[in-house]
């Protein structure tokens, strides 16, 4: 299997350039082009000598996560731009649970805002909890590392630098933040909680 670097429909996105946006997706890419590096040199170490590649082939396995997690997690971060901003269904059940565990929308935009303040670098993701029935704000340090164990992720924000820095310095993240949400496409989210609900 070979995995390909999707291209996403971006509109002009405010607050954030052409420029971040294209270094933002060229790291994306490197992260396809090394989960197929890895994938493509194990089967090579194997079909070898598994047995005398033993430790390179799984020091790679190791590695996988990072390179194959990095590469679904910028999928999910672009294509909430896809289409351009685009308010949530009023009606819909990621407004609904929203309301429910943050006391409103506003709650839950001002709770996105308030985990994405979390010192350090990483991801501020949303994911749906079927067994509960709720939704869940986390801040992921590493996306390959303390994601909630499978469960559906609905929101994912990027706090790496490099989702940034061509527009904004560390001391200006609240204001990336802002932007973010500013160009998402909720309609994206919702339906990302309308295929997790099912």
């Amino acid at each position: 299997m070979t995995y390909t670097a999707r291209t996403f429909d971006l509109p002009e996105l405010t607050g954030l350039s052409k420029k971040q946006i294209d270094v933002h997706l060229a790291l994306y890419a490197g992260y396809v082009t090394h989960v197929n590096l890895i994938l493509d040199t194990v089967a090579r170490l194997r079909s070898e000598d598994a047995e005398k590649n033993a430790f390179t082939i799984n020091e790679l396995r190791r590695r996988l996560g990072f390179e194959f997690d990095g590469m679904r997690m910028h999928e999910y971060y672009f294509e909430q731009f896809e289409g351009g901003p685009q308010v949530a269904d009023a009606e819909g059940s990621l407004r609904t649970l929203a309301a429910s565990r943050y006391g409103s929308w506003e709650g839950f935009i001002a709770h996105v805002k308030e985990v994405a303040g979390t010192r350090g670098i990483g991801w501020v993701v949303v994911y749906f909890d079927s067994v509960a029935g709720t939704l869940h704000t986390a801040f992921v340090n590493d996306h390959e590392l303390g994601q909630l164990s499978g469960l559906p992720i609905i929101l994912a924000l990027d706090l790496w630098e490099h989702a940034y820095m061509v527009d904004y310095v560390p001391a200006e993240k609240k204001t990336y933040v802002e932007a973010f949400l500013e160009n998402v496409n909720w309609t994206v989210v919702d339906a990302r909680m309308m295929k997790a609900t099912q």
